[in-house]
């Protein structure tokens, strides 16, 4: 099942891919002829680098972040589904991350993030979002918590000593006031 949503991921995606240099200077030659440069709309493409998605992810702009699942090291995205966690925003794991390059026209890329689409693609968007939230965000069995939070004995008696010290500050300003 998950070979299927993923290959129809990939063709959203692939709907999306940045133009080429030379389709690029195509258009803009072609919106400085007929003089509509500045009513032009914006066009719609797959976002893609590790610091442009971040950056993404932090304004709350990214609707859908894919992720390579080998990526190497690893801690380049170690970050990322923490980061979307928290600002709850969806995000996958895709294998390989020359399947997401062949959609920036690059060899390989570590992740991209979908900003917005069109209106007939919305539909399929959500349910992507759905998808993803289910499996990677709200997943709680892929999160490990670290340690109990138990201080050892040492750390007790420093920190009992520190708020000895602050109970004694505080009687001293209220003794003042």
């Amino acid at each position: 099942m998950y070979v299927k949503i993923a290959a129809k991921l990939l063709k959203l995606l692939a709907r999306y891919m940045p133009e080429t240099k030379v389709e690029k200077t195509r258009r803009l030659k072609a919106q400085a002829e007929s003089g509509k440069a500045e009513q032009a709309a914006k066009p719609i493409f797959v976002k893609f680098g590790l610091n442009h998605v971040t950056t993404l992810v932090e304004e709350n702009k990214a609707k859908l972040v894919v992720i390579a699942h080998d990526v190497d090291p690893v801690e380049l995205v170690v970050h990322l589904p923490a980061l979307c966690r928290a600002k709850d925003v969806p995000y996958c794991f895709v294998r390989g991350k020359a399947n997401l390059g062949k959609l920036c026209h690059m060899k390989t890329a570590t992740c991209v993030a979908l900003t917005e689409v069109r209106r007939e693609d919305f539909v399929d968007l959500e349910d992507f979002t759905k998808v993803c939230k289910a499996q990677f965000n709200d997943n709680v069995t892929l999160r490990k918590k670290w340690g109990g939070g138990i201080m050892g004995i040492k750390n007790i008696h420093m920190m009992a000593a520190r708020q000895k010290l602050r109970d004694i500050e505080l009687a001293k300003k209220a003794n003042m006031a």
